[in-house]
């Protein structure tokens, strides 16, 4: 009986995850975040991260430096 429900729990999880998966796919967007989170930290100059490495260092692109 309670192999029956994990299976069941399962199944329903596994289904949405697909259905999800190829409503992704078959809407061809790209995954955007919500309008909280790293996108909306700043750095020094005010920029926001996603404008912070519009000329990317050799830090941004994490080739090793010589120090």
């Amino acid at each position: 009986m309670i192999w029956q429900t994990i299976f069941i729990t399962f199944f329903a999880f596994a289904l949405a995850m697909t259905g999800l998966a190829i409503g992704v796919i078959v809407s061809n967007k790209r995954l955007k975040g919500s309008c909280g989170g790293l996108g909306n930290l700043r750095d020094d100059q005010g920029k926001t991260l996603c404008e912070g490495c519009s000329t990317p260092s050799p830090d941004c692109l994490g080739e090793p430096t010589d120090r």
